[in-house]
Order: C-alpha cells, then structure tokens, then sequence
C-alpha cells in the first residue's frame, strides 16, 4: 500500500485501489476481467440511477423492518440520493458487458454506496468494519433481483424519453401533412403508378405509423415494471425478510414514480427473460418502420434531376469529394443505420434470452447493454429526423402535378363509368402516345369533357370530400 492507494479485501484474496476511489475490490477484479466495448456502466445514468433507487428502496426497508439500524440506514439513503442527482457516477468504470449475470455491477454499486455513506458516517473510504458494502447495503438483496429490477426501471425510463422523441417526429410529420394538403400526387404499388393521392395524406400515413409504435411501447413498458425484489438467489427469498419484497417495492415506486409491483411468482421472475424479449421486439419495430418511412424519403427526394424528384430534403452537408453540387439524404441514411443496429441488437437479446438455464439467466448484461443502445440510439434518430430533416422537406408541386397528369393510373377514376376494357384501352393507347387519359376518353366520345373534368378532379381522385386550398406555408 502507498499513499495513493488503499487494500481492500474479498473471499479471494487482497487488492490495492485507488485510495481516492470509492469502488473496491470487487470492481477492481471486474476491470481486470471484462475489458470488451471500452464503455462503462457510468456512461448509462439511468441504470446508474435505478441502481440506486433499488439500493435506497431496500435500505429504506430494511430499516423499517428493523434489520438496518438508523444511523446505518440514514448514510446509505443519503448516498443513494446523491448518486441519483448525478453525483459519483464516474466512479462506476466497469464495461457492460460481464461475466457473473450483473454481479460486478451490483458489487460496484454497494462498493460505491458504502464508501460515501462511510465519508457521510465521518469514517474513510474501506472502513467496512463500520459499513460493509454487503452486509449493510446489499442487506436482504442478491445481484439476481437488484440487477434486473434496476434494468428494469433504467429501460422504461429510456422507453418514456424514446416515447416523447417519436411524440415530437410525429408532430413534425403531421405539420408536414397539412401543408401539403394541397399537393397532388401519384401513389405506387410495387414501385409502379397506382392511384392518386396527396402528399399530405403521405406524410399523414408516417406521423400515424410513429404514433402506433407509442402505444406499442407503453404496453412494452408496463411489462417492466414488475419486480422480482426479495427473491433474493432464485426466487425462494432466502435470507430475506417475508415482508420485504411488498415493502422494497412499494418504497422503490415512491422513490421512482413508477408503479413497482411485486412478481406474483420470484421464482419465475428470476429466471424469465420474456418482458426483456418482448420489449425488445416493439423496439425492432419501431425502428423497422422508421427504416421504412426514411427509405421512402430517400425515393421520392431521388434525383434531383432524374430520380423521383418530389420532394426536396434539406441540404445538410456537402455530399461528394469529387461531384461538385452533390447533396445526399445524409440523416435518413443515418436513422437506416440505427434501425440495422437495433435489429441486430434484438437478435442479441432474443439469444441471450434464450440461452438462460434453470433458476437464473446469466446473460442479462449483453441484455442490458443492447437494450440501453436501442432506445439511445433510437432517440437519437427521431430527435433527428424531426429538428433536421423532416422541418425542411419541401415539394416538387409542378413535377408532381405533372406526373398525375401523364399517369395513366388515373385511369382507375373513369372504370366505374365506362368500364374495365374501355379503361384498359384507354390506358394502353396513353402508355403508347403520352396523351393524358382524359382526352383520349373524350375523343373516343366515351365521356364528356364534362364528366371527365368531374372524375378527374384532383380532390375526387385523392379520395378527398373536397378541394383543398393551397398552403401559404
């Protein structure tokens, strides 16, 4: 030992730390061990944060059980508070991904818990004898129902912020979709002219599939909210008091604001990973369908000059070292990126899940880990496409005004009245001439320039009631 560091102590033998470091031995053995992504917890503050509402909720019941002195209970309750400001998070170094089902993140959470509540106590950090990271603050506790319930509660604070993103790209959509109102288009099916529509009712159809996957999460997130605290090992409670799940829980529900309720069966809920497998799903989702609506933004901006061309996405940034002039649809191409991951990261979690045996799934923090990089991630994509991207899409009026009027898909309009061999006709005769439909029917003497004017009618056509004044936007 020198003046720099400190010897802490487990089952294993002796270890120098940093004596200015408030984790111990047993993060030390885990930054020895687990050396994979080059992150750390820390860098996660919502699990960091649930850590310590776990580690305060069952102080708090402990104490009132009578099993955790006052003085003990008040010192950790003070530094699980202060953690969960924000403070010491650095001091949680360990990588993600780990071997032991959670337990180096549990162990560096008590470590770091004692060691303030040691300096609040007036002792030094490694002063156990007075507070022991296992004894006082992992009192009544295993890593197996701390660790997941506090990834638990870190993944619906994720959901809830992942939530208000998709809220707001939704909002962005739907003000795209009024101020396109007006604008007529060509629909496609299979890449091919199909019917016509509205550029509004286009991106109508986008801020509806982003509000969809909102629901999709909220019931996602109500899964997560149910605790396995007090089944201690595997879920029997041993070492535990029989009061002490009801009480953690209800104490972990006021310290967090979510409705924490008891697992009807801790065994189960030790070793089941299916809540993490089916959030993990509508995550997959959410960003399959913002894959989705980004390709479909990618091809209708396509050109400019001899791709789609409907719509003209906001220049961001240069788009080639040798193509002067050469702008690319950089953030949808950024937010297809995330969706790869995010799907990749669902294959992660479906394995993991899988691969647990008997009483304990030892694979949650890759779980963990892939779940807390979805939502960021994710978050990150919809804060981006709804402040730099969709805002400042613009349309192609005259072009898509035009293409309705070459499409012979408009043709559809007229079969009801004339038929479908006459309307097929119609339709080869303008694929051949490029003459617009309408005047083909009227010199065939099948409509009335009347009754085409009538069918042809771009609200008519677009399914809309009525005609729909221009933008001024």
């Amino acid at each position: 030992m020198t003046d720099d560091t400190r010897i802490d102590s487990d089952s294993l033998g002796s270890l120098s730390v940093p004596r200015d470091a408030y984790w111990g031995v047993h993060t030390a053995r885990a930054l020895e061990n687990f050396t994979v992504t080059g992150d750390a917890i820390g860098n996660y503050p919502a699990l960091i944060g649930s850590l310590a509402a776990v580690k305060q909720a069952a102080c708090r019941a402990n104490r009132e059980l009578g099993v955790l002195d006052a003085r003990r209970a008040d010192a950790i309750d003070r530094a699980c508070a202060e953690i969960r400001d924000g403070r010491l998070h650095d001091q949680f170094p360990i990588d993600p991904i780990q071997g032991g089902a959670g337990t180096s993140t549990n162990m560096n959470a008590n470590e770091v818990i004692a060691n303030r509540a040691l300096e609040i106590l007036g002792f030094e950090r490694g002063h156990y004898a007075e507070l022991d990271p296992l004894d006082h603050v992992n009192l009544g506790q295993s890593t197996n129902d701390v660790y997941p319930t506090a990834v638990n509660l870190a993944v619906v604070q994720h959901i809830r912020k992942l939530s208000a993103a998709l809220a707001g790209l939704a909002d962005a959509f739907d003000a795209k979709s009024v101020e396109f109102a007006d604008v007529i288009k060509m629909g496609r099916t299979q890449l091919q002219d199909a019917v016509p529509m509205t550029l509004g009712q286009e991106f109508a159809t986008f801020a509806v599939m982003v509000r969809e996957d909102c629901q999709r999460l909220d019931e996602g997130r109500a899964l997560l909210c149910e605790s396995n605290l007090g089944g201690t090992a595997i879920g029997t409670g041993i070492n535990g008091h029989p009061r002490y799940s009801a009480l953690a829980c209800a104490h972990l529900s006021e310290i967090t604001g979510e409705t924490v309720t008891p697992a009807e069966n801790l065994i189960e809920a030790t070793q089941d990973a299916g809540a993490f497998v089916q959030v993990s799903g509508i995550l997959k989702r959410v960003a399959v369908k913002l894959s989705k609506t980004c390709n479909d933004l990618r091809l209708m901006s396509s050109g400019p000059a001899t791709g789609f061309g409907e719509i003209r996405l906001p220049a961001r940034q240069a788009g080639s070292s040798i193509m002067p002039g050469k702008v690319n649809p950089v953030i949808p191409e950024l937010v297809n990126q995330i969706a790869f991951e995010a799907i990749g990261n669902d294959l992660t979690v479906t394995m993991a899940a899988e691969a647990g045996q008997l009483q304990l799934n030892a694979f949650e923090p890759i779980i963990a880990y892939s779940l807390l990089k979805t939502t960021t991630h994710l978050i990150a994509a919809a804060d981006a496409l709804a402040t730099r991207c969709v805002p400042g899409i613009t349309a192609n009026r005259d072009h898509l005004e035009a293409g309705v009027r070459r499409s012979v898909g408009i043709v559809t309009a007229l079969a009801p009245r004339i038929g479908y061999a006459a309307s097929a006709a119609i339709a080869k005769q303008a694929l051949v001439t490029g003459r617009y439909v309408g005047d083909i029917a009227t010199e065939l003497g099948l409509l009335s320039p009347e009754a085409v004017a009538e069918l042809l009618a771009p609200h008519r056509l677009a399914g809309l009631a009525a005609p729909v004044e221009p933008s001024s936007a």
